[in-house]
């Protein structure tokens, strides 16, 4: 079996946990980006082979796509970075995954399924802890109830923390409105629009509204045409977030954003090995069709630790012809129990 693929941006944070655990399964990525220090350091730390390629290189990244059949695509923020990725891998009839976990993005792509089927391959973003998990979850809850037209999912993260790459991407998306699907179409809502209390468990928390991927792949994976996501956040962050539908409008400008990623380089790359192995996020999903309402929580990794488990198990079912061609999620490539392969996985219907 081949070994080999693309692995861009894989000096970041996430992207070099990836590369590393790839060589401990026996792959051999050709790492990839445009900081040819970075690359340069990493690869002589990793005895593997790498390329300076910036996106803006289409005959560069077209070389690297047909020397490898494939990308794992890890340089965010993905919304400035998957087009010219993607229109790469149209071009030369390479597969994409990537493990971003914004809806722009996932919008985007969806509508290249005809052409990746003409390619014949496989275009899957979210191929991390956003969305895996919970797009397996969510078509756990629709084979329990087919009639299913409305999702919630609920998420809330123990442990671990932020690298600066997500951080990165959280400043640049700052001005985009909490997004919710309704009967079918994306809608834009206020900030903490909608605040829900569970119990994962641990005890009731509250949880605000947020703008995750699941509010895009859950509805091409399920069909529900009604999808809401929440995050567990203290009150002070929710009264926050309500401030910000007065305020935001003044900090949505690149001077602001430009001072809020400077602040970046004094924060840690991201968690220690010790947070990722300790740490861990719970889920739970309610379907309902107006009549029945069924829920299953789930308990996973940690989101940097689950990451770097399944890009490189999606890499090493790509190597193996283990791919179905189009635009896919996680659960329509390769099934709704895919999540319980991984260590650390529990899942319970209530």
């Amino acid at each position: 079996m081949p070994n080999t693929f693309l692995l861009y941006g894989s000096y970041g944070y996430t992207g070099n946990l990836i590369a590393e655990h790839s060589v401990r399964e026996g792959l051999r990525p050709l790492l990839a980006g445009r900081d040819e220090t970075r690359l340069r350091a990493q690869a002589a730390r990793l005895n593997l082979d790498y390329r300076v390629i910036p996106l803006s290189d289409a005959s560069a990244l077209d070389d690297a796509l047909r020397a490898t059949g494939f990308v794992v695509h890890a340089a965010g923020p993905f919304v400035l970075t998957w087009r010219p990725m993607v229109e790469a891998c149209l071009r030369t009839g390479a597969h994409y995954i990537d493990i971003s976990g914004e809806i722009e993005e996932f919008e985007a792509i969806a509508p290249l399924d005809t052409q990746a089927k003409e390619k014949g391959i496989m275009l899957l973003p979210g191929a991390g802890f956003d969305v895996i998990p919970s797009d397996c979850l969510a078509a756990h809850v629709k084979q329990r109830l087919p009639s299913a037209t409305h999702l919630k999912l609920f998420i809330r993260s123990v442990g671990g923390g932020v690298s600066r790459g997500t951080a990165r991407s959280a400043i640049e998306n700052m001005q985009r409105a909490v997004r919710i699907r309704r009967d079918g179409e994306i809608v834009t809502m206020p900030p903490a629009w909608n605040v829900e209390t569970r119990d994962f468990g641990r005890g009731p928390v509250k949880l605000v509204s947020i703008g995750w991927g699941d509010v895009s792949t859950a509805y091409h994976s399920t069909g529900i045409p009604n999808v809401e996501v929440y995050m567990v956040f203290p009150q002070s962050a929710i009264n926050g977030l309500k401030l910000m539908r007065v305020i935001g409008p003044l900090l949505y400008n690149k001077p602001v954003k430009r001072l809020l990623q400077s602040f970046l380089r004094f924060r840690p790359e991201g968690p220690s090995e010790a947070q990722r192995e300790s740490g861990f996020s719970l889920m739970l999903a309610e379907a309902s069709d107006g009549a029945t309402v069924v829920k299953s929580k789930q308990r996973v990794a940690e989101g940097y630790q689950l990451t770097m488990l399944t890009a490189t198990a999606i890499a090493k079912r790509i190597l193996a012809e283990d791919l179905k061609p189009g635009f896919q999620t996680p659960s329509r490539a390769y099934g709704a129990d895919y999540i319980l392969e991984f260590a650390g996985t529990t899942r319970e219907d209530l």
